[in-house]
């Protein structure tokens, strides 16, 4: 049973955006209700991949062991493969508080934050839905109105309503967040997990015109390994059968890796997501906020959604903290000069109209897009350090 009336935030998900939103502001001594439709430990669809930034963020909060004692891999390199001839491998170099990369399977990642939010304070209620909001004279959204498991319709005033229930969202819709940017392009993508290969080479990400793979060590002695493809392809006569499409492309592109998968069905299946074209939301209006995919989402062909998701995270709950239109404006501001850039080399490579020499050149852009969020997260006063007595050590 939902314990209050009122509270400062009602956060509609409890995923990795929702979550850390959550519990970030409830450190920040602010009352949090988090309510999310789907069951506490579930798995969704995800890369997986957690870049600098998001490494960095979680070792912040104190969080990083917790994923450490789970056995997540560490990650300490990134090979990329242009066509069957030309690697390039990447040492990932320790920096403070990021000893390596790390991929943990989302309901792994996903109950972590959960917990560290209830142990900040956070009220959670798993199997509760959005109905709508609650709008004041003004238009200003001053609670919600939620579901229960039982079907009961509950009311509750809010200071803040916040959106973090996916690139679908349901709050988005219900506020009229509009869109301020669209992708032009999209990517389809097949993925599966298999036993037994080498957790300790990496992340592997595969080109050639018209198609990428990409193998993500997680946890379980599993790997996650995916294609992606334009989505017109999957109405191919080859992709009938997804998963003999699967392995033609596999075969193609990563040779070795198809000949260590050959006759193994991956675990439960293939997956599929079709491809969405991605977009950047108002990310805030009076009463109300977006934070994770369901103010910006991109084409996973990067890998960087969770990563971006955390930064949000943070900024959002330093907006809400300080409470003005002002920190809105500042979180609005700061989303959009650290996404932007990520957003448009993510699109270009999802749009698989490159040679590999162009596709190194966007890649080379996707890194320098990258820094400017690593900086920010370094040094802004948002990224504060939770434990105190933490030293960041090299």
């Amino acid at each position: 049973m939902i314990a209050r009336k009122a509270y400062d935030a009602v956060v509609v998900g409890a995923r990795c955006a929702g979550a850390a939103s959550a519990m970030l502001m409830a450190r920040r001594g602010m009352r949090v209700l988090v309510i999310d439709r789907g069951a506490y430990g579930t798995d969704t669809l995800s890369t997986h991949a957690l870049m600098r930034g998001g490494v960095l963020q979680l070792y912040r909060w104190d969080l990083l062991s917790r994923l450490q004692e789970l056995n997540t891999p560490r990650v300490r390199r990134t090979t990329f493969h242009y066509g069957t001839d030309a690697t390039i491998e990447v040492a990932i170099k320790p920096s403070p508080g990021v000893d390596a990369l790390y991929a943990p399977r989302r309901s792994l990642l996903d109950s972590v934050l959960v917990d560290a939010a209830n142990e900040a304070g956070a009220e959670i209620h798993h199997g509760h839905a959005f109905v709508e909001p609650l709008l004041g004279a003004t238009g200003r959204v001053l609670g919600v109105v939620l579901r229960d498991p039982e079907g009961r319709r509950i009311e509750v005033s809010a200071g803040l309503l916040v959106g973090a229930d996916g690139a679908g969202s349901a709050v988005a819709r219900a506020v009229g967040a509009g869109t301020l940017r669209e992708g032009r392009h999209m990517a389809a993508t097949l993925f599966g997990y298999w036993p037994g290969l080498d957790a300790d080479s990496g992340y592997h990400w595969h080109y050639a015109p018209g198609a990428s793979v990409g193998v993500i060590p997680t946890n379980g002695g599993r790997h996650c390994v995916f294609i992606s493809v334009p989505r017109a392809r999957l109405i191919e006569p080859v992709f009938r059968d997804r998963l003999r499409g699967f392995r033609g492309v596999l075969r193609a592109l990563a040779p070795a890796l198809s000949g260590a998968l050959d006759g193994r069905a991956p675990e439960s299946g293939l997956a599929v997501f079709a491809g969405r074209r991605g977009f950047l939301r108002q990310p805030s209006g009076p009463g109300w906020a977006l934070v994770g995919d369901a103010g910006y989402f991109k084409d996973p062909i990067t890998a960087h959604g969770i990563t971006d998701a955390l930064r949000d995270a943070e900024l959002l709950a330093q907006a809400a903290s300080r409470d003005t239109a002002e920190a809105f404006t500042d979180y609005a501001a700061t989303r959009e000069r650290l996404s932007l850039p990520l957003f448009e080399v993510t699109d270009a490579i999802a749009a698989f109209d490159w040679d590999l020499t162009q596709l190194q050149v966007l890649h080379q852009a996707l890194n320098r897009a990258m820094k400017p969020e690593v900086e920010h997260l370094a040094t802004s006063q948002a990224g504060q350090f939770i434990a105190q007595d933490k030293e960041l050590v090299p």
